[in-house]
């Protein structure tokens, strides 16, 4: 089992830049692969981003492909999605998540087995 944490949210500017971080405890996270999520008021949770145990492979969502990078450092047992040119569509409260199939993409939330209580990102116009 692993247990979660994010950080690193905040309320920016549209255009600036925030790097979220999400660490994890108890087992470690080169066991799964990792995804970013988020959800905006009202909004269903949708996918974001989401990287294989060893950096292998990773994918973005359109709307934040050129913009977003996910990357992982797993000596530090972290995951972290760094946010450029943040637009106003881009606030919600973002969740980091582990699919134990490590070897696999998934834009499925429903196919991670582990997420955090998330961290708000606010982008003003």
């Amino acid at each position: 089992q692993v247990q979660l944490v994010e950080s690193g949210g905040g309320l920016v500017e549209a255009g600036g830049s925030l790097r979220l971080s999400c660490a994890g405890s108890g087992r470690a996270l080169r066991n799964y692969a990792m995804g970013w999520f988020r959800q905006a008021p009202g909004k269903e949770r949708e996918f974001v981003a989401a990287i294989t145990w060893n950096s292998g492979n990773t994918y973005h969502e359109d709307s934040v492909k050129g913009r977003f990078t996910i990357s992982r450092d797993n000596a530090k047992n972290s995951v972290y999605l760094q946010m450029n040119n943040l637009e106003p569509e881009d606030a919600a409260v973002y969740y980091c998540a582990a699919d134990a199939a490590n070897w696999r993409i998934s834009t499925v939330a429903r196919e991670y087995e582990y997420w955090g209580q998330g961290t708000q990102v606010t982008v003003s116009s």
